[in-house]
């Protein structure tokens, strides 16, 4: 289809194409060279070229194959990337490798190289529309919407062969499912179910929603002690190929890895990714604040910091409180910021949803990067964006009939940060420590670290994390900055990924005793007596904080009002769970994730009563 479309149309031959794809096309007659991708980057394709070849690969790695290809982390692009530094700017920056002399081909974008004499000339197939629809109300803009991703959500769930979904709990997902289960007879969902996940409600969310809707959902455990092995994270770092690796990308590679082994005829995987980025999803959470004008101010600070990284001497005039100076050319923040929101998908979104799905054989797809979703939303006025893109309002009417009204009107939560982070952190504090600091003397012994890193203050650092109890961001920071370290360490010497082991596959509640679909009077009968395991503790501090300690180590920590803290207080291995939850003024229900969560990972144990 793609060859006859390029004979008719020539480099217009992508107008009207959808999906994802890469694509690399030899025109022998014209002596060119066509390469392309989608209008999102989805798929990867990257190249190095020199005076006499080019190289090309959907793996950076695959071009390391061939001896002209350097094998060198670029530290210094890499550090000039804001996003590196989770920096709060707006930034439309061109995607980069993370690798000298190696390029990809830009997203919505063919590239024509002339075989005779080299030249490159860059047609851009695509541009997110900037024109405002002034006469379409918010009531058309919400059922084209509707209609639009219900088309996508189906296209997406067309195969023929099994595909799954990651359900999260949040309206993203939720959506995907809501419109996807009508064509998937038995459809499988699978879910992390981690400390962090049962503090922001996300496992509990996914298992009431999969019930609700009648389909299979797996809670992929996750426990306190859980940490991968230092050759397991190499190994997917090597793999996705970015210093970015982090919990988020950790956890959804193992919910693959467990999909695959669980479902072995699965293929493909449902996403709800990258409707945050252009539905409004951050405007409630960047620098706090409860309307659009809050966003707006935020959308001002990170332009205002935009501007300072560009123009390092106007630091000097804004510290004096001499605000003298605009920010941006344009008067539209708003679009800007969707502009650096498509960057950025680009270099982390799409980036690790491919290879994360790619490690275990299974197609990562994305209905809301349906190229006419973002159209809509790119073209709705200002006076309607407070009202259709403050907290993804234009997704959650569009699925208001779809979706049961606890779902539809749920909070947005990340995928592991917010309350629960620092159980994620911690795993990242606890791998950079094992095997002696392993990760981090790799990394500061590879090519370049001796420039760019100081490993004195690195290892201080990571010693002011102590066991990694913490929830401070500069976790996350310390891991990338090892990140490229192993990177630069592999770019050398490049290993085999089948060489490098990831570990064991995770387990599921039900794997663990758990019948994850079991009506609730079958895990915790009410004549059952609960207990807190050998060696763990409830104990709180003096500002009124409860924590929950195995082995002197804290694992959680609740807030006052938790309902699950309510219920641990009034265990004392002797009152049957009924009294429990009677004395506590609980409904099993609000608790029973957690508690599934502390059963599996054996730290309350149910014994039997007197019925």
């Amino acid at each position: 289809m793609l060859l006859y479309l390029y004979r008719q149309h020539g480099l217009d031959f992508l107008k009207d194409v959808r999906g994802m794809f890469a694509l690399i096309l030899w025109d022998r007659a014209r002596g060119q060279l066509i390469l392309a991708r989608d209008r999102f980057g989805i798929k990867p394709l990257y190249y190095h070229r020199d005076d006499r070849r080019i190289t090309l690969s959907s793996e950076i790695k695959g071009l390391f194959v061939d001896p002209a290809t350097p094998r060198a982390f670029d530290w210094a692009r890499s550090l000039d990337l804001p996003l590196l530094a989770a920096s709060p700017t707006i930034e439309s920056s061109a995607t980069i490798s993370w690798f000298e002399g190696i390029e990809s081909v830009p997203a919505a974008t063919i590239l024509r190289i002339d075989l005779r004499d080299g030249r490159t000339h860059r047609h851009r197939y695509w541009e997110m529309p900037a024109e405002a629809e002034e006469g379409t109300s918010a009531e058309q803009f919400i059922r084209r919407y509707a209609d639009v991703l219900e088309e996508s959500v189906l296209e997406c769930a067309t195969a023929d062969t099994e595909l799954g979904l990651f359900l999260s709990g949040g309206i993203d997902s939720s959506a995907v499912l809501a419109l996807a289960a009508s064509r998937l007879d038995g459809l499988h969902t699978f879910t992390a179910m981690s400390g962090g996940t049962q503090v922001n409600g996300d496992a509990e969310h996914a298992r009431w929603l999969a019930g609700t809707m009648g389909v299979h959902n797996h809670q992929v455990v996750f426990g306190p002690d859980h940490v991968p092995t230092p050759e397991a994270w190499r190994r997917l770092v090597w793999l996705t190929e970015t210093p970015m690796a982090g919990p988020e990308i950790y956890y959804k590679h193992e919910l693959h890895r467990f999909a695959r082994a669980e479902r072995p005829e699965l293929r493909g995987m449902l996403l709800g990714a990258a409707s945050d980025e252009f539905n409004g999803g951050y405007s409630r959470d960047l620098l706090g604040g409860d309307d659009w004008d809050s966003f707006l101010e935020s959308l001002r600070y990170m332009d205002r910091a935009t501007q300072m990284d560009r123009h390092p001497g106007l630091r000097r005039w804004w510290a004096e409180g001499n605000d003298f100076f605009a920010g941006r050319t344009t008067d539209d923040l708003y679009r800007a910021y969707v502009d650096s929101e498509y960057a950025k998908i680009q270099q982390y979104n799409v980036w690790h949803e491919d290879r994360t799905a790619a490690g275990s054989g299974t197609e990562a797809r994305v209905p809301f990067l349906d190229h006419r979703l973002v159209e809509i939303t790119a073209v709705i006025p200002e006076r309607l964006r407070p009202r259709l893109l403050w907290d993804k309002q234009i997704l959650r009417e569009a699925v208001s009939g779809r979706l049961p009204d606890r779902i539809v009107n749920r909070a947005k939560g990340p995928f592991f940060y917010g309350s629960g982070t620092w159980h994620a952190y911690r795993m990242l504090v606890r791998l950079m420590r094992a095997n002696d600091f392993e990760l981090v003397e790799r990394a500061l012994a590879a090519p370049g670290a001796d420039r760019y890193l100081d490993g004195t203050a690195i290892r201080t650092r990571l010693a002011e994390f102590g066991t990694g109890e913490t929830d401070a961001p500069g976790v996350e920071m310390l891991m990338r900055v090892v990140n490229m370290g192993l990177l630069a360490e592999m770019a050398t010497a490049p290993p085999r990924l089948g060489e490098l082991s990831a570990g064991a596959v995770r387990i599921s509640a039900a794997s663990a005793g758990l019948p994850a679909e079991a009506e609730p009077a079958s895990r915790h009968a009410a004549h059952q007596v609960p207990a807190l395991a050998d060696g763990v503790q409830l104990l709180t501090d003096t500002r009124g904080a409860w924590f929950l300690l195995h082995e002197g180590q804290i694992e959680y920590v609740f807030e006052e009002g938790n309902p699950t803290l309510g219920v641990l207080t009034h265990v004392d291995g002797e009152t049957s769970f009924g009294e429990v939850l009677e004395k506590s003024g609980v409904d099993e229900a609000e608790v029973r994730t957690d508690l599934d969560l502390l059963r599996v990972q054996q730290r309350l144990v149910f014994s039997e009563g007197a019925d």
